[in-house]
């Protein structure tokens, strides 16, 4: 495609909604997803300092 000004290219030839939307969800997962990521990481490392805990109690 070919555009003529700033305010053409932002319009993505009327499917601009499309366009930037599908942009917006996909950033927001790029965020999202490592945060999760890390979160759960935590939580597991978590889990498994409270089970060696416990183990080294019950001996």
């Amino acid at each position: 495609m070919n555009w003529n000004s700033p305010a053409e290219f932002f319009a993505m030839g009327g499917y601009a909604l499309y366009v930037w939307g599908s942009f917006g969800v996909t950033a927001l997962c790029m965020i999202v997803e490592p945060l999760l990521a890390r979160k759960r990481r935590c939580d597991a490392v978590n889990s498994l300092r409270r089970e060696i805990a416990a183990n080294k109690e019950d001996q």
